[in-house]
């Protein structure tokens, strides 16, 4: 169907979702403050948010494909350029601490979904790491092909999903987790820079 090293995709893919960020933060705030309900569907929302990208993602580069031959190449390249700054900013802020506050009085329920799929979609980053990221996983050949970029979103869509899920059902834990242990932001970080930085080195040696 396309895809190309399947299981280093899921591999990188978890690295990227499980390092603390925006999304993580969003979600455990909703899950503190206004209960498992709420961080199920704040994470639904986001994770949609990613089925647009990639849907987005899929045909905008279908189209660019087929206009030129030297389009796969660029993309190659400018997917290694970003891989290579997001590892170098991973590894740079990889002493910054992540502070999640816990809200003991209940707030107002809100549309958690939409707030979720609204922030997401208009992530301009998101969209960047697609483009990034999921060519790399793709046939050549099959780069003109939408469906391996369903395939690849669908997959790190339910990816998130579980991972989001399994943060709500433990947001109080992993929240204090965080906020007493800072080495532990600190090696994900780490790890996640490296294995961004590595990936984006095998690009260019692929393509030489």
């Amino acid at each position: 169907m396309g895809v190309e090293n399947f299981l280093t995709f899921l591999l990188t893919a978890f690295i990227f979702i499980a390092t603390p960020g925006l999304d993580t933060i969003f979600v455990l705030n909703k899950s503190i403050t206004q209960g498992k309900k709420s961080g199920i569907r704040a994470t639904l929302g986001i994770n949609t948010g990613i089925l647009v990208h990639t849907i987005f993602a899929a045909l905008g580069l279908s189209v660019l494909l087929s206009k030129t031959n030297y389009a796969f190449t660029t993309i190659k390249y400018a997917g290694f350029i970003y891989l290579l700054f997001l590892g170098i900013t991973k590894l740079k802020n990889s002493n910054k601490a992540l502070k999640l506050e816990e809200h003991k009085k209940p707030k107002k329920q809100k549309s958690d979904f939409w707030s979720g799929f609204i922030t997401n979609t208009l992530n301009p980053k998101v969209a960047l790491f697609i483009l990034a990221f999921f060519p790399q996983f793709i046939n050549p050949i099959q780069i003109k092909n939408p469906l391996p970029f369903i395939i690849l979103g669908t997959t790190f869509a339910i990816l998130g999903t579980i991972w989001y899920v399994a943060l709500t059902f433990f947001a109080s834990s992993f929240t204090q987790k965080i906020n007493n242990n800072p080495n532990f932001n600190l090696w994900l970080n780490r790890l996640s820079g490296i294995a961004f930085i590595l990936m984006g080195i095998s690009i260019v040696l692929a393509n030489n």
